[in-house]
């Protein structure tokens, strides 16, 4: 049995705005592929249009070339009534419904079923409940909606999403705003969605680290309009993904797969004793500081990571810390004096 795969398909598309003076391109005939089954995050620095041509594919602003098809269909093929079916669409602005319940918000996505009156069946509020249940707020359905939290709200409009039954999901900016758990629950939200129910979502976002651990498929978009696309760890070996995010603070670690700040480091010190997670934190807080962390090499180490603490090989004797913090105060003090 053959499953079908859902598809977006971008070809030389270029997007902007049309002014009195001509038309603004902020992007320039880009072609890409979104696949249903994958998380897809779209990435780029500010200004350099990730919103435009999040809301370009889905029928929110006209494109200015090129095509955007679903399923092999061009878009402006799609009626109103059918474009409702097929793509749906969470924005990063709060919607006003703060006096409306969890369950009232998640059932209008139903709208593109209910007919003129607007009005939902039994089998609406059903599929609405399920679609609470699949983000884990269902116990929320009465709350009101203003009563939420951030994270809260924004499962509510994904849910909504869900409840609208598409096999297209588009969210813009949907983690911003967040505190870093309610980030990564729905980053981890969106991965299993895609992967359990074969739906297309594509997202943009500014949580690179997050994006780099939760996303199947990266497009990176330049300033000028250009577009990079892959699976994140493609990226990194052919190093689009470092020539497009690093810079001399900002570099990308091979051994996490994450960018990490750069800090550069003017002396160093020995490190000896137990190669522990404390050994592995010690010489993380060093080179945080500047200082590079040493083998002895068989001489007595100026930091020791010892059982129950660490020692501090100075020119005044040996000092004990209990803490990293201690360490690097006992160094400062010690570089002081010198």
């Amino acid at each position: 049995m053959t499953t079908t795969v859902h598809t977006i398909e971008i070809a030389d598309l270029s997007i902007g705005y049309k002014t009195r003076n001509g038309a603004k391109t902020i992007g320039h005939r880009m072609s890409a592929t979104v696949r249903g089954g994958e998380l897809t995050c779209l990435l780029g620095r500010n200004g350099a249009g990730k919103s435009t041509l999040l809301r370009t594919m889905a029928g929110f602003l006209p494109k200015l070339s090129g095509a955007v098809s679903i399923d092999g269909k061009d878009m402006s093929e799609y009626s109103a009534a059918k474009m409702a079916r097929t793509v749906s669409i969470v924005l990063t602005e709060k919607p006003d419904t703060g006096n409306m319940t969890v369950a009232e918000l998640v059932a209008l996505g139903r709208s593109p079923y209910t007919g003129f009156w607007g009005r939902c069946s039994d089998d609406d509020r059903r599929v609405a409940y399920r679609a609470m249940a699949t983000v884990g707020i269902g116990e929320l359905a009465r709350r009101r909606v203003a009563s939420l939290s951030d994270g809260e709200r924004q499962k509510a409009m994904i849910a909504k999403a869900l409840a609208q039954q598409t096999p297209v999901m588009l969210l813009d900016e949907p983690t911003a705003f967040l505190d870093f758990t309610s980030k990564a629950e729905v980053m981890r939200l969106l991965r299993q969605i895609s992967h359990d129910t074969g739906k297309i979502v594509f997202m943009s976002t500014h949580d690179l680290d997050l994006a780099l651990q939760a996303a199947d498929t990266l497009w990176l978009m330049d300033n000028g309009g250009k577009l990079a696309t892959g699976a994140p760890e493609d990226l990194a070996l052919d190093g689009r993904l470092e020539a497009f995010f690093g810079h001399g603070d900002t570099v990308f670690d091979t051994a996490t797969g994450l960018f990490v700040m750069n800090h550069a480091t003017t002396t160093a010190t020995t490190v000896g004793g137990l190669r522990d997670r404390r050994y592995d934190m010690l010489c993380k807080a060093l080179r945080r500081n500047g200082i590079e962390p040493a083998d002895p090499c068989g001489a007595t180490p100026e930091v020791e990571v010892a059982e129950g603490g660490y020692a501090i090989t100075t020119g005044n004797g040996l000092q004990h810390a209990a803490t990293i913090a201690e360490v690097m105060r006992a160094l400062c003090r010690n570089r002081q004096q010198q």
